[in-house]
């Protein structure tokens, strides 16, 4: 994929200024992929605290979910024309008061509208934070420095549960809400004493909400559909109303740039594959938690100290991919994460059909699995922004993002099912970690065929390290 030089708009100190801020992204891509799964884990309590249905208590999760998915798009144009600072200040500050009124609510009502602006300045978030990474440094370690919210995001939304339980059984639901407040200020003060001012944040225009309405109702539809389908397959028709929006807003004038910046950056086939295996990912963990609980009659402890070995893993060779990528180039990094990946979750499929796995067996296949998305992720994120034209870092990130929100729900929603419809039942594991291991196959085969078109463009001579392409790709 063609390389572009990059502006730095606003250049961020060398030095501790820049770690901290690479930590900031980092920070904040965990509080904000946390916020899509921790509060899973207090629903009961909410619905029996505030005397609602179940069904209603769901809306706090769904009211953060889908503002968050919905908007990625819209928010990526928009933030385009923003200066960095200033939206991460008013991001950060939104996102950490919209938690402090969530945990305050007296009423469902008043909880879900908390939780709608919350998702909105998720976001935001979102979109900013691998802009954030990407600016932090210099160009030859820009592929270390996007894995940190690369890695970093995935691993919140895993450890949601676990962390939300804990919190939940000693202080409450409303601690669920307010546990990330202290990342928030702490990184607010980072950014507003190290972030150098380099303009204001525009208000929305009239394009930008027309855009958010169209786009937000289409991946509305979707979500909603894939949320409630598998109790009733009705649902699967609000979902068939979503790709004529899209198309609508594709050839009107806010999806026209968007489109414009694909195409430029030759970033069709990246995204594919980011889609591609956070749903192998997100199914992945659906599969094998049913199959240890409900199907081996392991503890909730066994099951979700066995599944952190996929995130433990992808903690730690996170770091290396960067550097992997920052030395070897990012696309054959980003091809041995998916493949190491795929091996990984190929040798689960068998969990289906086998009996007397330990937790032993299921760890370290996951491990393996986690391993590889360690290595793919950063270098994943830098071949999209550092393909990026000038001036569109925000839109390109806002679309890898929705590509990876999108995976992280339909992983799940295909994989139950998958499960339901696979006979007899006791298949229905093996046919979920077959659905994985074929997400993340599709992945690994996007990623090689665009490694096959697309050599490697060598930096040119002279380049500093301000104009110099944002990887060795």
């Amino acid at each position: 994929m063609p390389q572009h030089e990059q502006e730095p708009p606003g250049r961020i100190p060398a030095g501790g200024g820049r770690r901290l801020l690479l930590a900031v992204s980092g920070v904040l891509s965990f509080v904000a992929m946390l916020d899509m799964s921790i509060v899973n884990i207090a629903l009961a309590d909410i619905a029996r605290d505030l005397d609602v249905s179940a069904s209603t208590a769901q809306w706090a999760v769904l009211g953060y979910q889908l503002p968050v998915v919905a908007l990625l798009l819209p928010a990526g144009r928009w933030l385009d024309g923003a200066g960095l600072r200033s939206a991460v200040l008013v991001s950060t500050a939104g996102f950490a008061v919209c938690g402090m009124v969530a945990a305050l609510a007296p009423w469902a009502a008043w909880l879900i509208g908390a939780r709608i602006a919350q998702g909105a300045f998720g976001a935001a978030l979102f979109v900013l934070m691998p802009v954030l990474a990407f600016r932090a440094v210099p160009p030859e370690l820009r592929a270390r420095a996007m894995s940190v919210p690369a890695t970093l995001g995935p691993l919140g939304a895993v450890t949601g549960p676990a962390v939300g339980g804990v919190l939940l059984d000693q202080f409450g639901w409303r601690a669920v809400f307010l546990v990330k407040l202290p990342l928030c200020v702490a990184a607010f003060v980072v950014a507003h004493r190290v972030m150098p001012r380099d303009g204001r944040l525009p208000a929305p225009d009239r394009r930008s909400l027309s855009d958010a309405g169209l786009v937000g109702t289409a991946v509305a539809f979707l979500l909603l559909a894939l949320t409630f389908a598998p109790g009733a397959p009705a649902w699967l028709l609000l979902g068939l109303a979503a790709p004529p929006l899209l198309v609508w807003w594709l050839r009107g004038p806010g999806g026209r740039p968007v489109a414009a910046v694909l195409r430029a950056s030759g970033t069709y086939a990246v995204n594919a594959a980011v889609l591609a295996l956070a749903a192998g990912f997100a199914a992945m963990h659906y599969v094998v938690a049913l199959r240890l609980q409900r199907d081996d009659g392991f503890s909730a402890t066994a099951t979700g100290l066995t599944v952190l070995a996929f995130p433990l893993a992808m903690g730690l060779m996170g770091p290396l991919g960067g550097r992997l990528a920052d030395r070897y180039g990012a696309r054959v990094t980003a091809v041995a994460g998916a493949a190491l990946t795929t091996a990984g979750l190929a040798l689960l499929v068998p969990l289906g059909a086998g009996d007397g796995w330990s937790t032993a067996d299921v760890a370290w296949r996951l491990a393996l699995a986690g391993a590889g998305m360690g290595l793919y992720g950063g270098p994943a994120q830098a071949l999209v922004m550092g393909a990026a034209p000038p001036g569109a870092t925000a839109t390109a990130g806002s679309v890898v993002q929705l590509a990876r929100s999108l995976g992280f729900a339909l992983g799940p929603a295909l994989a139950s099912a998958t499960w339901g419809f696979a006979s007899p039942a006791a298949d229905g594991a093996g046919a979920g970690a077959a659905l994985t291991l074929a997400a993340t196959a599709a992945g690994l085969a996007v990623v090689l065929l665009a490694l096959r078109r697309t050599p490697p463009v060598p930096a040119p001579p002279g380049t500093t390290a301000d104009t110099a392409p944002a990887a060795r790709n």
